[in-house]
Protein backbone atom coordinates (compact mmCIF):
# COMPACT_ATOMS: atom_id res chain seq x y z
CA UNK A 1 0.00 0.00 0.00
CA UNK A 2 1.26 3.47 -0.87
CA UNK A 3 2.20 5.72 2.01
CA UNK A 4 -0.39 8.29 3.04
CA UNK A 5 0.87 11.85 2.64
CA UNK A 6 0.76 14.60 5.26
CA UNK A 7 0.40 18.00 3.59
CA UNK A 8 0.46 21.31 5.48
CA UNK A 9 -1.59 23.97 3.72
CA UNK A 10 -0.68 27.64 3.71
CA UNK A 11 -3.67 29.87 2.89
CA UNK A 12 -2.08 33.17 1.89
CA UNK A 13 -3.83 36.55 2.04
CA UNK A 14 -2.10 39.93 1.69
CA UNK A 15 1.28 38.21 1.79
CA UNK A 16 0.67 36.40 5.09
CA UNK A 17 -0.35 32.88 6.03
CA UNK A 18 -3.85 33.04 7.52
CA UNK A 19 -6.39 30.61 8.88
CA UNK A 20 -10.10 31.31 8.96
CA UNK A 21 -13.30 29.51 9.88
CA UNK A 22 -15.65 28.69 6.99
CA UNK A 23 -13.57 30.98 4.79
CA UNK A 24 -14.00 34.09 7.00
CA UNK A 25 -12.61 35.53 10.28
CA UNK A 26 -8.98 35.08 9.34
CA UNK A 27 -6.22 34.78 11.94
CA UNK A 28 -2.60 35.55 11.12
CA UNK A 29 -0.34 32.50 11.08
CA UNK A 30 2.98 33.92 10.00
CA UNK A 31 5.24 34.54 7.04
CA UNK A 32 4.78 32.02 4.20
CA UNK A 33 8.47 31.72 3.41
CA UNK A 34 9.38 31.05 7.06
CA UNK A 35 6.50 28.60 7.48
CA UNK A 36 7.49 26.75 4.32
CA UNK A 37 11.07 26.34 5.52
CA UNK A 38 9.84 25.02 8.86
CA UNK A 39 7.55 22.46 7.22
CA UNK A 40 10.32 21.33 4.91
CA UNK A 41 12.59 20.73 7.90
CA UNK A 42 9.79 19.00 9.83
CA UNK A 43 9.45 16.25 7.22
CA UNK A 44 6.20 17.20 5.50
CA UNK A 45 5.57 15.04 2.44
CA UNK A 46 4.35 17.97 0.38
CA UNK A 47 3.35 21.60 0.81
CA UNK A 48 0.33 23.45 -0.56
CA UNK A 49 0.21 27.24 -1.06
CA UNK A 50 -3.22 28.74 -1.81
CA UNK A 51 -3.64 32.43 -2.62
CA UNK A 52 -7.18 32.41 -1.27
CA UNK A 53 -8.36 35.80 -2.56
CA UNK A 54 -6.76 35.81 -6.02
CA UNK A 55 -9.83 34.54 -7.90
CA UNK A 56 -12.21 36.65 -5.86
CA UNK A 57 -10.11 39.75 -6.57
CA UNK A 58 -9.69 38.76 -10.25
CA UNK A 59 -5.90 38.80 -10.11
CA UNK A 60 -3.03 36.37 -10.56
CA UNK A 61 -1.25 34.47 -7.82
CA UNK A 62 1.49 36.46 -6.07
CA UNK A 63 4.36 34.81 -7.92
CA UNK A 64 7.10 36.64 -6.06
CA UNK A 65 6.06 34.94 -2.83
CA UNK A 66 5.79 31.64 -4.69
CA UNK A 67 9.38 32.01 -5.94
CA UNK A 68 10.76 32.83 -2.51
CA UNK A 69 8.79 30.00 -0.93
CA UNK A 70 9.93 27.48 -3.54
CA UNK A 71 13.55 28.32 -2.71
CA UNK A 72 12.96 27.05 0.84
CA UNK A 73 11.39 23.68 0.08
CA UNK A 74 12.70 20.47 -1.41
CA UNK A 75 9.43 18.58 -1.35
CA UNK A 76 6.57 18.67 -3.89
CA UNK A 77 5.04 22.13 -3.83
CA UNK A 78 1.48 22.85 -5.03
CA UNK A 79 0.29 26.38 -5.76
CA UNK A 80 -3.29 27.53 -6.34
CA UNK A 81 -5.33 30.71 -6.55
CA UNK A 82 -5.93 32.97 -9.53
CA UNK A 83 -4.74 30.44 -12.12
CA UNK A 84 -7.02 30.94 -15.13
CA UNK A 85 -5.06 30.14 -18.28
CA UNK A 86 -2.44 27.79 -19.68
CA UNK A 87 0.03 30.66 -19.51
CA UNK A 88 -0.77 31.11 -15.80
CA UNK A 89 0.01 27.43 -15.28
CA UNK A 90 3.30 27.81 -17.14
CA UNK A 91 4.33 30.88 -15.14
CA UNK A 92 3.43 29.25 -11.83
CA UNK A 93 5.43 26.12 -12.63
CA UNK A 94 8.35 28.29 -13.79
CA UNK A 95 8.16 30.16 -10.46
CA UNK A 96 8.96 26.91 -8.67
CA UNK A 97 5.70 25.04 -8.22
CA UNK A 98 5.67 21.30 -8.90
CA UNK A 99 1.89 21.20 -9.22
CA UNK A 100 -0.87 23.73 -9.69
CA UNK A 101 -4.31 23.69 -8.09
CA UNK A 102 -7.24 25.05 -10.07
CA UNK A 103 -10.77 25.57 -8.84
CA UNK A 104 -12.71 28.52 -10.26
CA UNK A 105 -11.12 28.34 -13.71
CA UNK A 106 -11.76 24.59 -13.93
CA UNK A 107 -15.47 25.14 -13.28
CA UNK A 108 -15.77 28.04 -15.70
CA UNK A 109 -13.65 26.41 -18.40
CA UNK A 110 -13.20 22.66 -17.86
CA UNK A 111 -10.98 22.47 -20.96
CA UNK A 112 -8.17 23.99 -18.92
CA UNK A 113 -7.92 20.65 -17.10
CA UNK A 114 -7.42 18.64 -20.29
CA UNK A 115 -5.21 21.27 -21.93
CA UNK A 116 -3.09 21.59 -18.80
CA UNK A 117 -2.73 17.82 -18.51
CA UNK A 118 -1.78 17.51 -22.16
CA UNK A 119 0.87 20.24 -22.04
CA UNK A 120 2.36 19.73 -18.60
CA UNK A 121 1.28 16.22 -17.56
CA UNK A 122 -1.59 15.06 -15.38
CA UNK A 123 0.78 14.67 -12.44
CA UNK A 124 0.90 18.44 -11.95
CA UNK A 125 -2.81 19.22 -12.40
CA UNK A 126 -4.67 19.23 -9.07
CA UNK A 127 -8.36 20.07 -9.32
CA UNK A 128 -9.74 21.64 -6.15
CA UNK A 129 -13.29 20.64 -5.29
CA UNK A 130 -14.76 22.96 -2.65
CA UNK A 131 -18.13 21.62 -1.54
CA UNK A 132 -20.89 22.54 0.87
CA UNK A 133 -23.63 20.24 2.15
CA UNK A 134 -27.15 21.08 0.98
CA UNK A 135 -30.46 19.25 1.52
CA UNK A 136 -31.46 16.84 -1.24
CA UNK A 137 -34.62 14.89 -0.30
CA UNK A 138 -34.68 13.29 -3.75
CA UNK A 139 -31.38 11.44 -3.25
CA UNK A 140 -31.87 7.67 -3.08
CA UNK A 141 -28.96 5.74 -1.57
CA UNK A 142 -30.85 2.53 -0.82
CA UNK A 143 -28.67 0.63 -3.27
CA UNK A 144 -25.61 1.25 -1.09
CA UNK A 145 -26.79 -1.21 1.54
CA UNK A 146 -26.43 1.21 4.44
CA UNK A 147 -27.94 4.51 5.54
CA UNK A 148 -25.57 7.44 4.99
CA UNK A 149 -26.71 11.06 4.81
CA UNK A 150 -29.44 10.20 2.31
CA UNK A 151 -30.95 13.68 2.33
CA UNK A 152 -27.67 15.48 1.64
CA UNK A 153 -25.82 16.36 -1.52
CA UNK A 154 -22.64 18.38 -1.96
CA UNK A 155 -22.57 21.44 -4.21
CA UNK A 156 -19.38 22.86 -5.69
CA UNK A 157 -18.43 26.46 -4.83
CA UNK A 158 -15.98 28.79 -6.57
CA UNK A 159 -14.17 32.12 -6.00
CA UNK A 160 -12.65 31.12 -2.70
CA UNK A 161 -15.86 29.45 -1.59
CA UNK A 162 -17.99 32.57 -2.03
CA UNK A 163 -20.07 31.56 -5.06
CA UNK A 164 -22.37 28.54 -5.19
CA UNK A 165 -22.89 26.48 -8.33
CA UNK A 166 -25.38 23.78 -9.20
CA UNK A 167 -22.61 21.26 -9.82
CA UNK A 168 -22.81 18.05 -7.80
CA UNK A 169 -19.47 17.46 -6.10
CA UNK A 170 -19.34 13.74 -6.83
CA UNK A 171 -20.19 14.12 -10.51
CA UNK A 172 -17.77 17.02 -10.87
CA UNK A 173 -14.96 14.98 -9.30
CA UNK A 174 -15.51 12.18 -11.82
CA UNK A 175 -15.58 14.66 -14.70
CA UNK A 176 -12.30 16.22 -13.54
CA UNK A 177 -10.65 12.80 -13.57
CA UNK A 178 -11.99 12.07 -17.06
CA UNK A 179 -10.56 15.38 -18.31
CA UNK A 180 -7.09 14.50 -17.05
CA UNK A 181 -6.73 15.74 -13.47
CA UNK A 182 -3.94 13.98 -11.63
CA UNK A 183 -5.31 14.59 -8.14
CA UNK A 184 -8.38 16.00 -6.40
CA UNK A 185 -8.19 18.36 -3.43
CA UNK A 186 -11.59 17.96 -1.74
CA UNK A 187 -12.44 20.64 0.82
CA UNK A 188 -15.51 20.69 3.04
CA UNK A 189 -16.56 24.32 3.34
CA UNK A 190 -18.72 23.36 6.31
CA UNK A 191 -15.71 21.93 8.11
CA UNK A 192 -13.06 24.46 7.09
CA UNK A 193 -11.37 25.90 10.16
CA UNK A 194 -13.85 24.37 12.59
CA UNK A 195 -11.44 21.66 13.76
CA UNK A 196 -14.47 19.37 14.10
CA UNK A 197 -13.25 16.82 11.58
CA UNK A 198 -13.33 16.28 7.84
CA UNK A 199 -16.55 15.50 5.99
CA UNK A 200 -15.78 11.79 5.87
CA UNK A 201 -18.89 10.94 3.88
CA UNK A 202 -18.06 13.06 0.85
CA UNK A 203 -14.40 12.01 1.00
CA UNK A 204 -15.33 8.34 0.99
CA UNK A 205 -17.84 8.74 -1.81
CA UNK A 206 -15.42 10.60 -4.05
CA UNK A 207 -12.51 8.27 -3.22
CA UNK A 208 -14.64 5.29 -4.22
CA UNK A 209 -15.77 7.03 -7.43
CA UNK A 210 -12.36 7.88 -8.89
CA UNK A 211 -9.03 6.15 -9.39
CA UNK A 212 -6.78 9.20 -8.92
CA UNK A 213 -5.50 10.34 -5.51
CA UNK A 214 -7.89 12.27 -3.28
CA UNK A 215 -6.57 14.79 -0.74
CA UNK A 216 -8.76 15.46 2.33
CA UNK A 217 -9.18 19.09 3.37
CA UNK A 218 -11.34 21.12 5.72
CA UNK A 219 -11.81 20.43 9.41
CA UNK A 220 -8.69 18.76 10.83
CA UNK A 221 -8.45 19.36 14.56
CA UNK A 222 -6.50 16.37 15.87
CA UNK A 223 -4.76 13.15 14.88
CA UNK A 224 -8.03 11.19 15.05
CA UNK A 225 -9.36 13.29 12.20
CA UNK A 226 -6.31 12.58 10.05
CA UNK A 227 -6.71 8.88 10.78
CA UNK A 228 -10.41 8.87 9.88
CA UNK A 229 -9.78 10.61 6.55
CA UNK A 230 -6.99 8.19 5.65
CA UNK A 231 -8.95 5.08 6.61
CA UNK A 232 -12.73 5.53 6.60
CA UNK A 233 -12.53 8.37 4.07
CA UNK A 234 -10.13 6.29 1.94
CA UNK A 235 -8.03 9.35 1.06
CA UNK A 236 -4.49 9.19 -0.24
CA UNK A 237 -3.37 12.33 1.59
CA UNK A 238 -4.54 14.56 4.41
CA UNK A 239 -4.14 18.32 4.30
CA UNK A 240 -4.21 20.39 7.47
CA UNK A 241 -3.44 23.95 8.49
CA UNK A 242 -4.11 25.29 11.97
CA UNK A 243 -3.02 22.18 13.90
CA UNK A 244 0.42 22.59 12.33
CA UNK A 245 0.60 26.39 11.92
CA UNK A 246 0.13 27.05 15.62
CA UNK A 247 2.47 24.19 16.62
CA UNK A 248 -0.13 22.04 18.36
CA UNK A 249 1.28 19.05 16.51
CA UNK A 250 4.44 18.57 14.52
CA UNK A 251 4.51 16.65 11.27
CA UNK A 252 6.70 14.03 12.94
CA UNK A 253 4.23 13.57 15.80
CA UNK A 254 1.34 13.16 13.37
CA UNK A 255 3.23 10.57 11.36
CA UNK A 256 4.30 8.62 14.43
CA UNK A 257 0.73 8.51 15.75
CA UNK A 258 -0.66 7.36 12.40
CA UNK A 259 2.05 4.73 11.97
CA UNK A 260 1.25 3.39 15.44
CA UNK A 261 -2.34 2.90 14.27
CA UNK A 262 -1.28 0.99 11.19
CA UNK A 263 -1.45 3.78 8.61
CA UNK A 264 1.48 3.60 6.18
CA UNK A 265 3.42 6.87 6.23
CA UNK A 266 6.95 8.00 5.38
CA UNK A 267 8.85 8.32 8.65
Amino acid sequence: MLAKRIIPCMDVKDGRVVKGVNYINFRDAGDPVEQAAWYNDQGADELTFLDITASLEHRQTVLDIVRRTAQQVFIPFTVGGGIRTIEDIRETLNAGADKISIMTAAVQNPKIISEGAERFGSQCIVVAVDVRRVPDPARDDSDLGYAPDADITWKVHTHGGTKATELDGLEYAKMAEELGAGELLVTSMDGDGTRAGYDIEVLRRISESVSIPVIASGGAGNIDHLYEAATVGKCDAVLAASIFHFREFTIAHAKQELAARGVPVRL
